[in-house]
């Protein structure tokens, strides 16, 4: 793609790197970027250098935050015996948009993946691990998606907390097989928090 500026050729780069972003998109962007007030502009600059430079994980969940405990884990009113695994932000999102669910998360960030050379020892499942052997949590709800690499995720955690004394279930699979969590609605990913199973049946299917 010919174009007659430096300067837009490489905004146009820069924001073809965003994920589902082509080249042509990306100019579409960039050119309705060109016709907004300046000041606009400098705010969505100042906005994601604030972003990427401020955002932090939370301590407890690994969840994004803006310091170090996030608004979840440190709200009184949430179950504390209770704690929800996913596989990123954007699973709490969904799941909170339910308004089904009021314990707490544990973000693992991502899924045991050979194929993306993801291991088990690349996720955040110590901590989870730790956590329960702590003796303070009831229940873990597996929330992960309803793929091949998500029941690995699931089974490998399962097989570390083997003998521990928490409850282990699963969302029910009113959540199609091979569906990501997040593309799921509100509905039925509510109703699936509701009618969790627990995870040993889920291995008998």
């Amino acid at each position: 793609m010919e174009m007659s500026s430096k300067l837009l050729e490489k905004a146009v780069t820069e924001m073809a790197y965003l994920p589902g972003i082509g080249k042509r998109t990306a100019l579409r962007l960039v050119l309705h970027l060109l016709r907004q007030p300046e000041g606009q502009t400098e705010s969505l600059a100042e906005a994601l250098q604030e972003f990427r430079t401020g955002i932090r994980q939370c301590r407890e969940c690994h969840n994004i935050s803006d310091s170090e405990c996030c608004e979840i884990c440190s709200s009184s009113k949430r179950d504390r015996t209770l704690i929800c695994v996913v596989e990123d932000i954007r699973d709490v999102m969904a799941i909170e948009n339910t308004g089904h669910y009021r314990g707490l998360y544990h973000v693992l960030g991502g899924k045991i993946s050979p194929m993306e050379g993801m291991g088990p020892h690349d996720l955040n499942i110590a901590s989870l691990v730790t956590k329960v052997k702590q003796g303070d949590v009831r229940e873990l709800i597996f929330a992960l998606s309803a793929t091949m690499e998500g029941d690995t995720t699931n089974f490998y955690i399962y097989r570390q907390l083997e003998g521990l004394p928490v409850r282990l279930s699963t969302i029910a699979r009113g959540i199609p097989v091979g569906d990501e969590l997040e593309y799921a609605d509100e509905v039925t990913l509510g109703r699936s928090i509701v009618q969790r199973i627990p995870f040993e049946g889920s291995l008998k299917g």
